[in-house]
């Protein structure tokens, strides 16, 4: 349909272009009843303009000798046109294809956006039509975001199955291990305790990658409300008592902020249990975990503090990739999934907020979410205490 409505749009771009062509000639005629041998291309017509303009694709206009003619407004920032000209090979090697032929072309084709060697690369749906006068119309359509999508799910699918893998497998053998032990009743308790623990681990882990596939999908709309930090830290840290209580380990929260945000409610507290939760995996047994929460500069900054063994600065940035843990052993050990991390920056972002991570080995962790803050909902302060 895309492609349909594209080649539409330069078949009507054709016929304003000849339009315009034909009442030059005629004018001329009439006026000179002669023909030069050689004819300047007529200028652009008004309808041709009006044409390009509601285009949602970048759309350029090239004349006889390759130079732009009319451009959209994003074809110089997206890297189409530099200097006057088109700086890509392929589009410039498509065009002349399409001269010479007399036929549209399309072809995807990736684009540097400015003549830095660090420059973003952009991938473009490009069409190119012949037009009259020697006029070549090229239409080039943005699918970096489409593209860079689908190889996330892509990886996301493959990487799923993986960690799948792992549970079910150990749930069939544990499961065929009970079966050849129904006479020794203490193998039979031992084993399913372990069904039980990798029970757990598969529903813990499908229930992270609903989560985490509701978050990634771009339709998906997150309505966000005026609510209270202090109600979303407290019912994160409810959820959460239990496991502490296991380990002995103890949640410290602040006093009562008072700060307010625009949110969503149980996406904020599953992204801060989330945090909890990997304070309490990665900190030994019998320590404490820390919540505290301050406003600065508009900005609520909820810091979760723990005691663990401490993230090296190599790893800082990529613990926040799904499936990675900075010690797989420990993590498999303890039932992490390796997506928590991954969905606290998608809820981070999906309210205009971020998520900062300090760290070092044998010095804990603090990870600090940080959300837009309800204009006014907090008093100016005199000071500007770090969070502990």
């Amino acid at each position: 349909m895309e492609e349909n409505w594209l080649l539409v749009v330069v078949a009507l771009v054709g016929v304003a272009v000849g339009a315009a062509g034909v009442g030059a000639f005629l004018s001329s005629e009439r006026s000179q009843r002669t023909v030069p041998l050689s004819v300047p291309p007529p200028p652009v017509h008004d309808d041709v303009a009006q044409v390009l303009a509601a285009l949602t694709a970048t759309s350029v206009l090239l004349g006889p000798d390759e130079e732009v003619l009319r451009v959209s407004a994003d074809a110089y920032s997206k890297g189409l046109v530099r200097n006057g000209r088109i700086p890509s090979a392929e589009v410039s090697l498509l065009v002349s294809q399409v001269r010479s032929s007399g036929s549209a072309a399309r072809e995807s084709v990736t684009i540097s956006r400015s003549a830095l060697a660090t420059s973003d690369r952009l991938i473009f749906d490009v069409i190119v039509a012949p037009l009259s006068g020697g006029r070549v119309l090229v239409l080039a359509e943005d699918t970096t975001a489409a593209r860079r999508l689908e190889e996330v799910r892509r990886d996301f699918v493959a990487n799923v199955s993986h960690e799948l893998k792992t549970p079910v497998g150990a749930l069939s053998l544990l499961a065929e291990t009970i079966a050849d032990a129904a006479d020794d009743p203490a193998t039979v308790r031992r084993f399913s305790e372990q069904m039980r623990k990798e029970a757990s681990r598969l529903s813990l882990l499908v229930a992270d990658i609903i989560d985490l596939s509701r978050l990634q999908a771009p339709e998906g709309e997150t309505a966000l409300v005026d609510l209270a930090v202090d109600d979303v830290i407290a019912e994160a840290v409810d959820r959460v008592r239990v496991q502490a209580g296991a380990r002995s380990s103890s949640i410290v929260v602040g006093a009562p902020s008072g700060l307010r945000v625009y949110g969503d409610h149980a996406l904020l507290v599953t992204a801060l249990r989330n945090l909890l939760d990997n304070g309490l995996r990665y900190s030994p047994e019998g320590t404490s975990v820390s919540v505290g929460v301050r406003a600065r500069e508009g900005v609520v900054e909820i810091a979760v503090v723990d005691q663990g063994i401490g993230i090296a600065p190599a790893e800082v940035e990529r613990v926040f990739e799904r499936f990675y843990r900075v010690d797989p052993a420990r993590s498999r050990e303890t039932g992490g999934t390796g997506l928590g991390l991954s969905i606290v920056k998608h809820v981070a972002g999906r309210h205009g907020g971020d998520v900062r991570l300090w760290s070092a080995p044998g010095r804990g962790s603090t990870f600090t979410l940080r959300i837009p803050e309800v204009e006014g909902s907090s008093a100016p302060r005199p000071d500007d205490e770090e969070v502990a």
